[in-house]
Parts: structure tokens; sequence; C-alpha cells
């Protein structure tokens, strides 16, 4: 009995809000780097598949993927601002 009281106590003592900011951000992170190799993964089929379009499609890569990353990083700091206040 005093274990589970304990640990009651632990529960209650940590918000809520700050262990979905950690989820969020964790799920924010994972979501961005699948996102990330899909991109890759299918910039390099098309090269494959059209050799001479390779620079074009390079660059719409990178533009794509940095995208991604900025929208990763405003997802990442709302979740540690919801963490952190």
């Amino acid at each position: 009995m005093l274990l589970s009281t304990i640990l009651l106590q632990a529960a209650g003592a940590v918000a809520w809000g700050k262990i979905a900011g950690a989820v969020g951000a964790s799920i924010a992170a994972i979501a961005a780097a699948f996102g990330i190799g899909k991109i890759g993964q299918s910039a390099m089929e098309a090269i494959a598949r059209q050799p001479e379009a390779a620079g074009n499609i390079r660059t719409a890569m990178l533009i794509i993927g940095a995208l991604v990353e900025g929208a990763c990083l405003f997802a990442i700091i709302a979740c540690l601002m919801a963490i952190v206040m």
C-alpha cells in the first residue's frame, strides 16, 4: 500500500502538460525524420528513372526538406514551450 501511495503522489506531481509537450516534441521529430526519408527515397527513384533531370530533382528535394525541417522546428519549439511554461 505504501508503494502505490508513493507512485500516485509522484504521478500527481507531474503536470500533464509537460508530459504532453514531451510526447508532442518526440512525435514531431519522428514525423519529420520519416518525411525527409520519404522525400529522399522518392527523389532517388525519380533520378533513377530520369537521370537527366537529376539537378532539378535534387534542388526540389533540398527545398522541400528544408521546409519540412522548418515546420518540425516550430512544432518542437511549441512543445518545449509547453514543457517550460
